[in-house]
């Protein structure tokens, strides 16, 4: 079952997050840590519903629609700055009564995890971070992300296509990937002239221009919780970055996916539940201590 719970963010923006669980089951573990779930940029909660079913097994597993993106409200331009995104995150952990929770965010929403992180020390108990660099990108990125919005063939005809084109056809990724064609079918919806983005790509290039030429190492080293750092051996965050950022956090832990790319538990969901498992497991059963591995 799934169920839906409104929150209200930053600036009185609607956001829609997700249980993947039975309430009875989550009843159960009234009182225990939470987990809140943050997708990345384009993406949705319902990317995280395998990782958040296996997780309400045991805890209370949220993942948010951040704003933009999913069924969660689409301001007009100005409201996707870093800080509303964090106080979005902040908002969620409060009104879901699940702080002091470990946060797991993939890409910008693991940014917006540590920078809440280092924000509002009292609200996380742990973190993981999923493939996102705290080194600037710089302009060159941002110009080949305007230029990939504007090469895609809106509308697709069928999500059969959708699938293919991300998953095979897309002149600006190496290799097919299955995986991939599947994560973007997930965040398309059907209109009178076919299939297109619940986003919109202008929304997403704001949103992408407030972190692209800043670093966020300082905001990193102010993460006081138990942190993972999670990379894909094929994916955006290199290993040497990722080791620094370990070395940064005053708790840092390092963790790779084999055979993953940027989409790490889309592209091995197995291998990344085993991954973080351990980490979650400790963080979770010890909620408020400081661990280092």
């Amino acid at each position: 079952m799934v169920r839906r719970i409104d929150v209200i963010g930053a600036g009185g923006v609607h956001l829609a997050a997700w249980e993947f669980a039975d309430p009875p089951k989550n009843a159960e573990h009234e009182g225990a840590p939470g987990v809140l779930l943050l997708h990345g940029l384009m993406g949705r909660a319902s990317h995280w519903a395998a990782t958040a079913r296996w997780l309400s097994e045991r805890h209370r597993a949220v993942a948010l629609d951040q704003r933009g993106h999913g069924q969660s409200d689409k301001p007009a331009e100005g409201a996707y700055t870093r800080e509303a995104y964090v106080d979005d995150a902040e908002a969620a952990l409060e009104q879901l009564g699940l702080a002091p929770a470990v946060l797991v965010g993939h890409a910008m929403g693991a940014l917006t995890a540590w920078q809440l992180a280092a924000k509002r020390p009292d609200l996380v108990s742990g973190l993981v971070i999923c493939d996102m660099r705290a080194s600037p990108l710089g302009a060159a990125s941002q110009r080949e992300w305007e230029d990939w919005f504007r090469s895609w063939p809106l509308p697709f005809a069928a999500l059969a296509d959708v699938r293919k084109w991300f998953g095979e056809d897309d002149p600006w990724v190496e290799r097919p990937n299955p995986a991939r064609g599947a994560f973007y079918a997930e965040v398309m919806a059907e209109s009178k002239d076919g299939w297109r983005p619940v986003f919109e790509p202008e929304q997403m290039l704001r949103s992408r221009q407030t972190w692209v030429h800043d670093a966020h190492w300082e905001e990193l080293a102010q993460v006081r919780c138990p942190a993972l750092v999670v990379r894909g051996l094929d994916g955006e965050l290199g290993r040497a970055e990722a080791q620094e950022m370990v070395r940064v956090l005053p708790h840092g832990r390092y963790a790779e996916v084999a055979d993953a790319g940027h989409l790490v538990h889309y592209d091995q969901p197995e291998a990344w539940r085993a991954a973080i498992g351990p980490f979650l497991q400790d963080v979770l059963a010890h909620p408020g201590s400081e661990k280092t591995g």
